[in-house]
């Protein structure tokens, strides 16, 4: 007696996630595949599940002819109306039932062997849909094992890969522990669907506080930009879509509770709110918070900007390792030059002199060009005439000249300092006489 196949089905099924329908094709091929190993390949043979006895039933396809040919695949009239259907008439094509019984051993066990390795593919293609659709989303897992120095962790119907560089420094983790981390990314492999997971993204960041804020979910509070150092230090830029909700003060939460949240799943990384600006130079001078910033000078063609800050705000400004200044600029996207103000004045200076020592330049030009981006007369010689006349002060008429000027001051410039090059190396010759 064989089993009904309907329970053993709806278990693999439900167990899989799998289709009913794509285990019941998955049968009826394995079955179909071993009928042919049994009967011949070259009979024409058809399954099909019967659910109502919860088998997979096999057919012989026969054609009625006047003249048999193919003594597998025809009969002839008489013979078709005594065995297989009284009303048989002549060009019909007949089905006549086969006995699963006579299956061979090794025929049956190909079969469950093909039904095994259908099944998992289904269950491989199931698994990486589930998971595609799920790119960039926050997922929970319990940590099974460790492959070097990579973290497999189970996600309930299948395993995910934490590599090394996606973990967070320091962080260490035990077998069983739970963990939360981002989908980063998800391949089909020929071994079944890799989904590789990452706590260092700064979309984890963002996801952690979609959890924790409401007005988020909501839609109220928007994130504009996160960039992290995982471990150390991270910016996020909120902006809100209602003028009676702060979107830093929703990130904050009461006495903290929400950004503390975040930080505590984080490791204790360190996360400063940034409230979102539409305006590239404001969106700077709060990022680089808790900086103080004196002023911004903004260059679109290089998509960088200077930026001038108190002389006791510069070691702030630009963070321990330059860390400030770097989630800053990843942040907002600009390139980003932090000064202090001294410096700057004193660079100030310098490019005032070369410039105004260019024939012909005002110091009230001198200025306008260096407001302009022209920080020496080496700049000025290297400019074409259309671009300079730009510039106020200087105009089509001068152009030309000022950049001939420029380039005589420039080669006098060099002279002067390979002059005093000469000078400090004949004076040190005699250094360490008696």
């Amino acid at each position: 007696m064989l089993p009904d196949l309907n329970r053993v089905i709806e278990q693999v099924s439900k167990e899989k996630g799998i289709d009913r329908d794509i285990i019941v094709k998955a049968l009826e091929e394995a079955m179909l595949s071993a009928a042919k190993r049994t009967f011949g390949l070259d009979r024409n043979i058809e399954a099909q599940f019967n659910p109502e006895i919860g088998q997979v039933e096999l057919f012989e396809i026969k054609r009625v002819v006047e003249v048999v040919q193919d003594t597998d695949n025809e009969v002839t009239l008489d013979v078709a109306r005594r065995t297989l259907d009284p009303d048989a008439e002549m060009g019909d094509e007949l089905l006549a039932k086969l006995p699963p019984e006579k299956l061979g051993r090794i025929a049956a066990q190909a079969a469950k062997q093909n039904i095994i390795q259908r099944v998992r593919d289904a269950e491989r293609d199931s698994i990486f849909n589930e998971f595609k659709g799920r790119k960039g989303e926050l997922v929970s897992g319990t940590v099974q094992r460790f492959e070097k120095k990579n973290l497999i962790v189970n996600l309930g119907r299948t395993d995910a890969i934490l590599p090394e560089k996606e973990q967070i420094p320091r962080e260490r983790y035990r077998q069983g522990d739970r963990i939360r981390a981002y989908i980063l990314d998800v391949d089909l492999h020929a071994k079944g669907p890799q989904i590789v997971l990452s706590r260092t993204h700064p979309g984890l960041l963002v996801k952690l506080f979609e959890q924790e804020v409401p007005e988020m979910y909501e839609k109220i509070v928007e994130v504009k930009g996160a960039a992290r150092e995982p471990g150390g230090r991270a910016k996020i830029a909120v902006t809100s879509h209602d003028d009676d909700v702060d979107p830093v003060g929703a990130c904050v939460g009461m006495r903290g509770t929400r950004v503390q949240a975040v930080v505590q799943e984080l490791r204790n990384e360190k996360i400063d709110i940034v409230e979102w600006s539409p305006d590239s130079a404001d969106y700077v001078c709060r990022a680089l918070a808790p900086a103080k910033v004196s002023k911004i000078f903004i260059d679109d063609d290089e998509h960088a900007m200077e930026v001038i800050v108190p002389d006791d705000q510069l070691s702030l400004a630009i963070g321990k390792k330059g860390q400030n200044v770097r989630l800053a600029s990843r942040l907002t996207g600009w390139r980003l030059d932090v000064r202090s103000e001294s410096e700057a004045e004193e660079e100030h200076q310098r490019a005032l002199a070369s410039l105004g020592a260019i024939e012909g330049v005002s110091t009230a030009t001198a200025e306008q060009l260096f407001q302009n981006g022209y920080k020496s007369a080496a700049d000025v010689a290297a400019e074409d005439p259309e671009t300079l006349a730009d510039v106020d002060g200087i105009g089509p008429a001068r152009a030309g000249g000022v950049i001939e000027a420029a380039e005589a001051e420039r080669l006098l410039a060099e002279a002067r300092a390979a002059t005093t090059v000469d000078i400090d190396a004949t004076s040190g010759e005699g250094g360490g006489r008696e």
